[in-house]
């Protein structure tokens, strides 16, 4: 006497999960983009009365926090030139041979310090950067951040103040 060993006649449950993230793994591949089928999501509308939110913005305290980083004490990384520069600014500091763009200097500073950063509902902040030197007088220029909350923070352009 053998028993057979019984079958399913439905799918488990999660067979549809798993073929919806097979499809859209393969529509990725295959470089498709744009809106999800309309089976697989209804759209979700808010009522006409509610005003759409204000893209949030980041702090002074927030840009503060990051030019510090930024520049650190000697100047920002090679990772921080490339990931957190505007592309423009970056095209600008690569063009510019034997000058850092980005200090405002030729050589490496002794140490730099952030001052005040001023915010403005316009969506740009900045802040007087001063590098301080083992010889020679300290130099100051402007750094300018945007604030857009959706952007990740990135350095915009900087002022050499002379």
């Amino acid at each position: 006497m053998s028993k057979s060993m019984r079958m399913p006649t439905h799918p488990p449950r999660f067979a549809g999960a798993a073929a919806g993230c097979a499809l859209a793994l393969a529509l990725s591949a295959a470089g498709v983009t744009g809106p999800a089928p309309a089976a697989a999501a209804a759209p979700v509308s808010a009522p006409a009365s509610a005003s759409a939110p204000q893209p949030k913005q980041y702090t002074a305290a927030q840009v503060y926090g990051f030019l510090v980083k930024f520049y650190g004490q000697h100047g920002p990384s090679a990772y921080d030139r490339m990931h957190k520069v505007d592309a423009d600014l970056r095209k600008r500091a690569a063009a510019a041979k034997g000058s850092d763009v980005l200090l405002c200097a030729q050589n490496v500073p002794r140490s730099i310090s952030v001052g005040r950063v001023t915010a403005e509902r316009s969506g740009m902040a900045w802040a007087p950067v001063t590098t301080h030197w083992k010889a020679g007088p300290d130099k100051r220029f402007t750094a300018y951040v945007g604030l857009k909350g959706s952007l990740p923070m990135k350095l915009y352009d900087v002022t050499c103040d002379g």
